[in-house]
Formats: structure tokens, C-alpha cells, sequence
């Protein structure tokens, strides 16, 4: 075997090994996902009374409340939807407890002190934003749309909620997605920084822009209405704030300038 074949054959070696581990990762990952949504599966029915806690709070003391469904195949989806969404949560922080295993050996040691925090406060920022979103957000939203109802004139149509259970979920799962992912905002201007991406300057320089993104995206992304538009579009710009004190205080600009000029030099 000629030494060019030799050291071929070698580089397969370490690339082999870590797509075993990678696939072993993967199957154990995909295998938690599993466990977690069978058995969210078989709570579906305490998951979705847990969701719709708010709107029943909101409804007050009326005892005829319903939720419907007008397809047969409606509820059951529904509760599909669920167990993946509750799965998909909480086997959230060991996916990426594996992620971290997976990547830390081919990294320098500064760079895993710096980004260990990251992997670390992604489930607990997530589970603020999501949390910020069910007992802040629900209460406050759900008692706007029912201010639409109206018992009716005399003579004329009363207007009252009957929610569809799929829609209701839609609604409910969206803005907690969309309040645990912005809460992540710190944590990628951070990484960002972290690789020389952007810096504290820049991210001061285009702070007006980064507010008008931020209620624009809440717009966007919340149901029409004022109050979940005000109440998204806030906390991202104040974790946007935040995440430039994080920048200055963990000098990760300064580290990632100095570490290009290293380079530039060699």
C-alpha cells in the first residue's frame, strides 16, 4: 500500500468514529423523544385542561362553556400535536446536553468555557420566555378577544365564543414558541460575538433598527392585538440591551478581535 493510500486510509478512521458516535447520539436522542411523547401522549387530556387553564379563567363563573371539534379526526390530531409539542420540550435541555458532548472534544478549552453557559441557559431562557407567555401573556389576550362578545339586543344574534380545540392549540403552542425562541436572544448575539461576528458597537450603532425589528417580528409572529405585540416586542429589546452588557462584561468582542489579529499575524 502506497503511504498516500496509508494516510487516506487513516483521515476515515476519526471521521468514521465520530459519525458512529454521531448516529449513536442521534438513536439516543430520537429514543428519549419517543418515551417523552408516549407518555405526554397518555397525560394529552391533563396537558390540554393545563393549557386551557387561562381561557377558562378568562370565561369566569359561566358553567356552559365548551371547546369543540368539527372534524372526526380533529381531537385526535390535536392531541398528536400535543404530546410532539410536550415532548419536544422537555427532552429540549438532553438533546442539547448531547449536542454539547458531541462538539466539546473538538474544541479549545477557552472556547468550551466561553460557550458552555450558552448550551446551559438555552432550556432555562426558553422556559422563561414560554412561561412569561402562559401566566402573562394568556390571561391578558384571552381576556381581550372575549371582550368581542355580546349577548345580543333584544330581537337580535348573540355573538359568543365557542374555540375549536385545534385552533386553540395552534394559538396557545405559537405564542409560547414564539416567546421561549426570543428569549434565546441573548444567548446567539452572544455566540455571534463569541465568533467575531458582531460587537457591542455594532450592536449600539443599530440599537433604533433592532427596536423597530423587534415589535415589527412581534407583529408579525403574536395574534392582532396591541397588548401581545407590546408584550413580545419588550422583553426583546430589553434582552437585546442585555445581551450588549453581556458582550462588554465577557469582553467576547474584545476576545474575538484579538484572537482574527492572531491570526492575521501568523
Amino acid at each position: 500500500m502506497s503511504t498516500q493510500a496509508a494516510d487516506i486510509d487513516a483521515s476515515k478512521a476519526p471521521l468514521l468514529a465520530h459519525l458512529t458516535e454521531l448516529r449513536r447520539r442521534l438513536l439516543y436522542c430520537l429514543g428519549l423523544f419517543l418515551v417523552a411523547f408516549i407518555v405526554a401522549y397518555y397525560f394529552a387530556d391533563y396537558l390540554f385542561g393545563f393549557l386551557t387553564q387561562p381561557l377558562v379563567e378568562a370565561f369566569g363563573d359561566s358553567e356552559d362553556r365548551r371547546m369543540i371539534y368539527t372534524g372526526l379526526h380533529e381531537a385526535f390530531f390535536t392531541y398528536i400535536k400535543l404530546a410532539f409539542f410536550a415532548a419536544a420540550c422537555v427532552v429540549l435541555p438532553f438533546v442539547l446536553n448531547q449536542v454539547w458532548k458531541f462538539l466539546a472534544p473538538g474544541m479549545y478549552e477557552h472556547e468550551r468555557r466561553s460557550l458552555w453557559p450558552a448550551f446551559a441557559a438555552t432550556p432555562v431562557l426558553f422556559a422563561l420566555g414560554a412561561a412569561l407567555a402562559f401566566y402573562g401573556i394568556f390571561p391578558l389576550a384571552w381576556g381581550f378577544f372575549l371582550g368581542f362578545e355580546n349577548p345580543g339586543m333584544a330581537g337580535g344574534v348573540a355573538v359568543e365564543l365557542e374555540a375549536r380545540v385545534s385552533e386553540y392549540l395552534s394559538l396557545a403552542t405559537r405564542l409560547i414558541l414564539a416567546f421561549g425562541l426570543s428569549f434565546e436572544l441573548p444567548v446567539l448575539l452572544l455566540v455571534l460575538a463569541k465568533v467575531g461576528l458582531v460587537s457591542a458597537d455594532t450592536l449600539r450603532r443599530y440599537r433604533k433598527y433592532a427596536i423597530v425589528a423587534a415589535f415589527l417580528l412581534a407583529a408579525l409572529i403574536t395574534p392582532p392585538d396591541l397588548i401581545s405585540q407590546i408584550a413580545l416586542g419588550t422583553p426583546i429589546v430589553l434582552l437585546y440591551e442585555i445581551s450588549i452588557w453581556m458582550i462588554v462584561w465577557t469582553k467576547s468582542d474584545t476576545e474575538a478581535k484579538a484572537r482574527e489579529a492572531a491570526l492575521r499575524a501568523q
